[in-house]
């Protein structure tokens, strides 16, 4: 069972109706996943994503904009293993197809969790994923933010940043 502790309340002046719907999101695709995280921070803007593999998906509805899923290599293989019930142990096309796939539940569970307020969507796109790092993202003014990093429980993982999953929302109210 996954473990997200919820410390949106209020942080950084955060939407918590944004913050709720990214944790509990988050909770239950890593349940699918057989994996757990914590949330360890919510902001407002967003924030430099340092994992290998981010998976993209735009949104429309009320709302447009797009969902980020950034995760470290070793999150993102720990976490489709658990999906696939499959071991691969290092970056693999099945690994990158499954991080899309996990960006999407992610996402779907978010559009759930926002389907009767003001942020609402009704469509999403299919998922793209990056696979490396240093890229930078631009960002209009006007929108709305929320990113929450979570640190997975990998008790493999020595270095911080190979057990950080970060999700980025980039909202446009329509």
């Amino acid at each position: 069972m996954a473990t997200v502790i919820d410390n949106t309340s209020g942080l950084a002046g955060t939407n918590n109706v944004l913050a709720e719907a990214v944790v509990t999101s988050v909770e239950n695709a890593l349940t699918m996943c057989g994996t757990t995280a914590r949330c360890v921070g919510v902001a407002r803007v967003p924030l430099h994503e340092n994992g290998l593999v981010t998976g993209i998906i735009g949104v429309h509805g009320r709302v447009s904009g797009f969902i980020t899923v950034n995760m470290s290599e070793m999150v993102a293989i720990n976490v489709v293993e658990g999906l696939l019930q499959e071991e691969f142990g290092k970056l693999t096309s099945q690994v990158v197809d499954g991080a899309g796939e996990v960006t999407n539940m992610i996402c779907g569970g978010i559009k759930s969790n926002l389907a009767k307020t003001g942020f609402s969507f009704q469509g999403i796109t299919v998922p793209s994923v990056i696979v490396g790092e240093g890229y930078k993202m631009a960002f209009a003014r006007g929108l709305e933010f929320v990113s929450a990093t979570f640190e997975h429980d990998n008790s493999e993982a020595i270095m911080l940043d190979d057990r950080l999953l970060s999700v980025n929302m980039c909202f446009l109210k329509l």
